[in-house]
């Protein structure tokens, strides 16, 4: 009986992601994965040297937060304006923007060049920003959630686009 009861209780808390026991929908779980994949690229960015290796991993960091971007300003932002704070996803948009033209400037250089590592540096600043407002208690994520929108088919389309923009966008990167 004991095995029992502690098989049921790991299996419980296996299936926790947040401290309510109810799991994120699909939509909001692909978003919070990529800002996770992203956060831990740049904290590995910051111990590498050799430049070949700035270059793959800044190549990769760049080419995820295209896609990522495409994918909120195609599907989720436009499908949760009415139920998010227009001014919240006005703000993402621009931040969406700077973030886009930071990127390209630091693709336009060399790992060698003078301000490729600060420029990189404040990038993982600006999207830890970005990241916290969409994640934080009242924020997009939490609007979102809260509305009529049903985040699960979001997901769904949002997991086959972000597929095709990575097939599209992923052989044009030199890795």
């Amino acid at each position: 009986m004991a095995t029992s009861a502690k098989s049921s209780s790991t299996k419980a808390k296996a299936g926790r992601t947040r401290r309510t026991g109810r799991r994120d929908p699909l939509a909001i779980t692909l978003l919070k994965k990529d800002h996770r994949e992203v956060e831990s690229w740049f904290d590995e960015y910051e111990q590498l040297e050799a430049d070949a290796e700035k270059l793959a991993l800044f190549n990769k960091i760049a080419l995820a937060l295209k896609v990522h971007t495409r994918i909120e300003e195609e599907i989720f932002y436009p499908e949760e304006r009415g139920e998010v704070e227009d001014d919240m996803l006005d703000e993402a948009y621009v931040e969406h923007d700077g973030a886009k033209k930071l990127i390209a400037e630091i693709e336009a250089m060399k790992p060698s060049d003078d301000y490729y590592d600060a420029k990189v540096k404040v990038l993982g600043e600006y999207i830890k920003h970005h990241v916290k407002e969409e994640e934080q208690p009242g924020g997009i994520f939490a609007q979102a959630k809260k509305g009529d929108e049903d985040l699960e088919a979001m997901g769904q389309r949002m997991k086959a686009r972000k597929e095709e923009l990575m097939a599209e966008m992923g052989g044009k990167q030199p890795n």
